[in-house]
């Protein structure tokens, strides 16, 4: 009998219920590999079953963690790039203040020392209908960090410097929720889709 997998789930049209389920039953390591898994057709299909409503900014940073302390998650995109360059990690923060209304992140992974670390800040998509359609959460890159990160990240550049302008410049990531550690973003460049998908899971 093949194991339940998150892939095997969306094989069979399982439920945004059923999915949330499957993985808040899993350890950590077993929610990156599920997801990491999954390819551009299955992510696309995450995307469209996840729901607009419900995430949170507690979501990428939860409440308890203090300011200025990252929170990793763990990611997988389907850009038409090797397997080993779709893996990569988004490390959020809280600023010191106004953490109920943004975040500050920014992309590691082994591209960063050539493409460079793509800050973005996290905002609500409330009052932009548009937005709100695709997501309630967006990661964007249009802006950067304007007061102190995290101890240890990098120097906070803008998004038009060096080769990141390819990958960041006027991009930005509508998020839905999976389940309790997963959610799942869309790439948007100058408001129009681009059919690429990155999976994020939350590390406790």
């Amino acid at each position: 009998m093949n194991a339940i997998t998150l892939q095997t789930l969306l094989d069979d049209n399982s439920s945004l219920a059923q999915l949330a389920r499957h993985l808040d039953s899993l350890s950590h390591a077993d929610r990156v590999a599920q997801t990491r898994a999954l390819g551009r057709k299955a992510q696309r299909k995450l995307w469209n079953t996840a729901t607009t409503a419900g995430l949170t900014m507690e979501h990428f940073v939860p409440e308890a963690v203090a300011p200025l302390k990252e929170v990793i998650h763990s990611g997988r995109n389907t850009l038409p790039v090797p397997g080993p360059f779709r893996l990569f990690e988004k490390r959020f923060s809280a600023p010191s203040t106004g953490r109920e209304n943004r975040l500050f992140g920014y992309n590691e992974g082994i591209t960063r020392s050539w493409i460079g670390p793509g800050f973005f800040v996290v905002k609500h998509t409330a009052g932009n209908p548009v937005w709100e359609a695709r997501g309630s959460i967006v990661v964007d890159y249009f802006d950067v960090p304007d007061s102190a990160v995290a101890g240890g990240w990098p120097k906070v550049i803008p998004n038009t410097q060096g080769l990141q302008r390819l990958v960041y410049f006027h991009t930005r990531d509508f998020m839905r929720k999976v389940s309790n550690h997963v959610s799942i973003g869309a790439a948007h460049k100058e408001e129009k889709p681009l059919d690429h998908y990155f999976t994020l899971v939350r590390a406790d």
